[in-house]
Formats: C-alpha cells, structure tokens, sequence
C-alpha cells in the first residue's frame, strides 16, 4: 500500500522547460503535476478540521445529557449518540487522518522537492560554462536544495494553514453563534488583536531572521576559511588571529540571535496575555448568560474547551506563517538563479557532426568577453581571426599571456558563441551542430585537471563508458598510471582502480591527476585531440616517460596544442604565434627562430633560464613530446 502512493508522483521526469520567473508561476509550474494530489490533500485537511471542530460541539452535548438525564435512564435514551461520536473518534477521524497522511507523507514529502531537484538540475546542466564561472558551484547546490524544500512547504503549508485556519475558526463562530451571538463577541474581538500581532511581529521576525542569515553565512565562511587553508595558519602561527577573526563574526550571530529572542519573548508574552483575556471574557460572557438562563452548561463548556484549543493554534499558526514567508523569500532567491536563460542552446535544425577528416577552420572571427556570459574582463580578445588546420595536422598556439590561446580552444568546443565570423570542422558549422556531438569528437587535456569525486575507474572511464577492460588497461598503461593506481589506496581500503579520488581529485599529486585526465582522453579516442598545457604539472622523468604515447595518441588525429613551456611544443607540424587576438607569426620552429621575431624573443628568454649563462645557442633541442618526429 504504502509504495503504492510512493509511486503516483514521477520523481525523475524527462521534460526540462524553462522555469518562469514570476514568484506563483515559478511554484505552479512545479506544483501543477501533482495538483490533483494536492487537491485531495486539501480537501482531506479540511475534513479533518471540520471533525475536529464538531468535537467540541459533541463534547457539549455530552455535559448537557449528563446533567440533564437521569443515570437509570442515560444509555437507553443516548446511547445511539454516544455511539456515532465513538464511530467518529475511534473509526472516521484515524482513517481520514490515514488517507490524508498517504497522500502529504508518501506520495508527496519526498517525491514533490526531488522531482524540483531533478528538473532543475537537469536544466542546470544545460547551462553554459560563464554561468557556472559566475556562481559558487557550493552556492548553486546549497539554493537547489533549499529551495526544492521552500517549495513543497510552501505549498503544503498554505494549503494546510489557511484551510485549517478558515474551517476550524469559521466553525468555531458558528458552533459558538448557535448557542448565543454574544458569545461570539469575545472571539472576534480575539482575531481582531490577533491579526495586529503577527502584522507587527512576523515582519521584524522575518527581517532579523534574515539578517541572522546572513551573520550566520558570515561566520560559516570564516570558520571553513580558516579550515581549508589551516596549512597557511600554521605555518604563519596565526591560530590566535583566526580565533580572533573567527569570534567577531559569532559575536555578530550572537546579536542577531539575541535580537530574534527579544522579539519571541515579547510576541508569545502578548499572545499569552491576549490567550488570557479571552478565556477570561469567554467564561465571563458564559456565566453571565448562564445566570439568566441564556446558556447551557454544556455551551460554556464548548466556549471554554475551544478558547483552550485555539491557545496552543494560535501559537502554531505564528510560526507557521512565519516560516512560510521564510520559505518564500528561499523560492525567490532561487528564482534568480533558476530562471536565468541558457545561454548556449542547439540550433532548432541542430544535426549530429560527423567527423571525416578532422579539418578545423576558423573564418574571421571575433570576439570578446564582455558580451559573453563570463567572469572575465570586457574587451576583444579575437579580431577578424583566421585559421585552418588541415585534416591530421599538429599545431601549437604560442603568445604572451592573454593573446587568446585558450580562447580558441574554448569557442572551438562552443562554451562560448562567436561575435562575428564562424568556426568549422569538416565544413560544418559548429553552431549548427549539438553542442554534445561536438564535445564527443574533442579530446581535451587542460592544465587544472579536475576530477570526479568518485574511483579511479570511473575518471578514466568517463572518457569511454562504454570501454572493455582491455581498453582500460591499455590507456592507462599508455599514460604510465598504471604503477601509481595500483599502489594506490583510500580511507575506506578501497584499492588501485577501486579508490576514490576525493573532491577534484584533492588526494592525488598534480602530476598524478594529469595522467588520470591523460589516460581518459586516451580512452575517449576522439578525432580532434586540444592539449593545453597537458603536461605542465609533470615532473621531467615523468613528462619524458608520457611524451612517447602522447605522441602516438596524437597520430591520425587533428592536434591543437597549447603550451607556455615552448619546448613541449617545438616539435609540432606548425608553430602558430599570436598577439593580441591576431596571427603575427606562423611556420616551423626553425623557420621562426630563424625569422627572429616575437616567437624567436620568447624562445630566447625561456631557453636562457636553462642554459649555462654563456651558452648562445637559440637552437637548443626543441623538446619532449614528438621527440621522435624532431629526430627525423
């Protein structure tokens, strides 16, 4: 029974719209798919509140028979009541309460805010790189999962508050009406005052708690802060300071916590005092009535058992409405991040791209930052730039920092869109094709090589999840990782292919990672091979050990490599030298340093730091990868 409602809400659904940005339309698009859910459990809620309500009026009942029928008599004459007010208590009310807490507990607590998370998230991925470079990748997460949930107690909790509110009050004036209309005098003089409190209160309530949030953020931050940097603490004996640093974002926590106090204490202290005067009223009213023989017993004893039941409503109902604005300034702040356009979209007609040769060309492009959706600093970075590789070639971006090397990487694999001109890969236009055909016929190897989270067999295998196990040992003996992964072993004793890597990889060395990224790529096998400073995190032994099968994975292929360290990249088919956005220089390593331009200046100024101060000689041995090819 109980998985039976689990199933009735599809928590992974396929389709992935655009959420919209106005507040009710953003909780309705994710609350509309199970809006005939939520109407049960509405009508569910008020049922039950009627019930509730009809209690006391039951209990009333009760007191006049008892003091108004003879005990000899008492069961023969009432005793088909006393029967239906069982059948309510013991029969109608659990089994109502049941059904209604199948459809909130199962079918909607955790299917409604996972379904949010899958939906969003899988929108999220389809976001463009400048998004995820403009946001904390923690902030993003912690506001999926925050506002999965505000969602959900949104809804839940206007539906259940404001109809459990609306019937249970209502009947309550009106089961107090029908005894006496003075009586109801005190209760609707209660409401009033009411009202003015938690208007006065749940504002400022909902400012400090605000506040407090961010003071809470605050002081998080300093604490992890000094957490994930505690080597640089140390090693500056700064322990004192950081405590120092530390209690000063707590001391402003601790304000605004007393701050929240204050108002509790005043807000519960005037609703007690409120509370008080109302059973003080009701009970007055009652006797007084009582006197004239206006009122039952039985009625008084209604007014009074619901003036004790509206005590403790009156308290819930304040934090509930308190966390429900609470949880809608959660949704809005979310719907800043959610609502925000893809910036990279397929075209509508977008094909599939089928690589045949591997020919990239670059015609007249151009573009800057500052239009793109990026963290960088606004200004062209290419202008009218004109390139082509032809199909299996090799060459390499050189130029100072900032010539727009790896922004021809980035534009090739479409994490940005060009201003003007077009990229192309066997003639096709790479903004016509999807974005995911393109990226599975590029290998890349970047210099900040980022890790899964996950084993070892896993990073690799992300290249090729599909690969055999032969092909798995195959790259990563053609990466010379296979030493290091079998000695390798987790906190858990997980081992070699089996241990996880920890966050980006943070328990593995540079050079480690980089040849866990080179034996995926090696795996992938992709037509289009980018390397940007693909082995600048190896030590020399290693980078030699690499170059010889980095090579061979470059044969067949079309190769773009990037490299600052010139050396690693002397030995390429074809040198090509930017400046500013712009090819000022393009040829042979030898035939540049024999030009004796830009490309022949940063030579010189690289091979001095490694040559002996009197040693001239401006054609040193150009390097490791492809030292084989140089040799020929």
């Amino acid at each position: 029974m109980f998985s039976y409602f689990e199933r009735l809400v599809d928590a992974f659904p396929s389709e992935r719209a655009s959420p919209p940005s106005s507040l009710f339309g953003f909780i309705w698009h994710y609350a509309r798919p199970v809006w005939p859910l939520l109407l049960l459990y509405a009508i569910g809620t008020a049922l039950v509140s009627a019930i509730e309500v009809s209690l006391f009026g039951f209990l009333g009942q009760i007191v006049d028979w008892l003091s108004s029928t003879p005990r000899e008599t008492f069961v023969q004459s009432e005793g088909w009541r006393l029967a239906l007010i069982g059948a309510v208590v013991l029969l109608a009310l659990p089994l109502l309460t049941f059904a209604s807490s199948l459809i909130s507990f199962q079918a909607i607590f955790a299917n409604f805010p996972m379904r949010f998370r899958w939906s969003v998230h899988n929108w999220l991925l389809n976001q463009s790189l400048g998004f995820f470079q403009d946001e904390f990748a923690g902030r993003i997460s912690t506001k999926l999962m925050q506002t999965a949930l505000a969602v959900r107690e949104t809804v839940m909790k206007s539906i259940g508050v404001m109809l459990y509110v609306t019937v249970y009050f209502s009947g309550i004036l009106f089961m107090i009406a029908a005894a006496d209309w003075r009586l109801v005098l005190p209760f609707v003089a209660w409401l009033f005052f009411y009202v003015l409190l938690l208007r006065y209160f749940i504002p400022r309530l909902m400012r400090v708690a605000s506040e407090q949030a961010g003071a809470r953020a605050a002081m998080t931050g300093r604490v992890v802060d000094a957490y994930s940097n505690i080597g640089t603490v140390k090693l500056f004996a700064h322990t004192e300071r950081e405590a120092v640093h530390a209690r000063r974002s707590m001391e402003e926590f601790l304000h605004t916590v007393h701050g929240q106090a204050r108002l509790i204490n005043l807000f519960f202290s005037t609703l007690y005092f409120l509370n008080s005067l109302l059973l003080f009223s009701v009970g007055a009213v009652g006797i007084a009535l009582w006197i004239d023989n206006l009122l039952t017993v039985g009625a008084i004893a209604v007014g009074i058992g619901l003036v004790l039941r509206l005590n403790g409503m009156s308290q819930w109902i304040m934090w509930e409405v308190s966390e429900l604005f609470e949880n809608i300034g959660t949704i809005r702040d979310g719907i800043a991040t959610f609502t925000q356009p893809i910036a990279l979209i397929d075209a509508p007609k977008a094909q599939p791209l089928i690589v045949s040769k591997g020919e990239v060309r670059f015609e007249a492009v151009g573009f800057s930052y500052g239009s793109a959706v990026s963290h960088r600093a606004a200004g062209p970075v290419l202008r009218d730039f004109s390139l082509t590789i032809r199909p299996g070639e090799k060459i390499g971006l050189v130029g100072r920092s900032g010539a727009g090397k790896s922004t021809l990487l980035n534009l090739l694999l479409r994490f940005y869109d060009v201003e003007s001109g077009r990229i192309l890969i066997d003639g096709q236009d790479i903004s016509q094709v999807t974005q995911n055909s393109l990226r599975s016929q590029i290998g890349v190897v970047t210099q900040d090589t980022s890790l899964l989270h996950r084993t070892i067999g896993e990073n690799i295998l992300y290249g090729r999840p599909d690969a055999s196990a032969d092909d798995l040992t195959r790259a990563i003996d053609r990466a010379e990782a296979s030493q290091f992964i079998a000695a390798l072993a987790d906190s858990e004793g997980r081992r070699g292919l089996d241990a996880e890597v920890g966050e980006r990889g943070v328990k593995l060395s540079g050079g480690q990672r980089q040849r866990i990224a080179i034996a995926r790529v090696m795996l992938k096998d992709a037509p289009i091979l980018l390397l940007d400073e693909a082995t600048s995190a190896l030590d020399s032994e290693v980078e030699a050990a690499i170059a010889e099968n980095l090579y061979r994975l470059m044969e067949g292929k079309t190769v773009i490599a990037v490299a600052h360290r010139l050396s690693t990249i002397a030995a390429l088919d074809r040198l090509v030298v930017l400046d500013k956005g712009q090819i000022v220089e393009e040829g042979s390593h030898t035939e540049l340093l024999e030009r004796g331009g830009l490309y022949a200046s940063l030579w010189r100024r690289q091979v001095g730091g490694f040559l002996d101060a009197g040693d001239d000689d401006t054609d040193a041995q150009p390097g490791r990868i492809g030292a084989k090819r140089a040799a020929e």
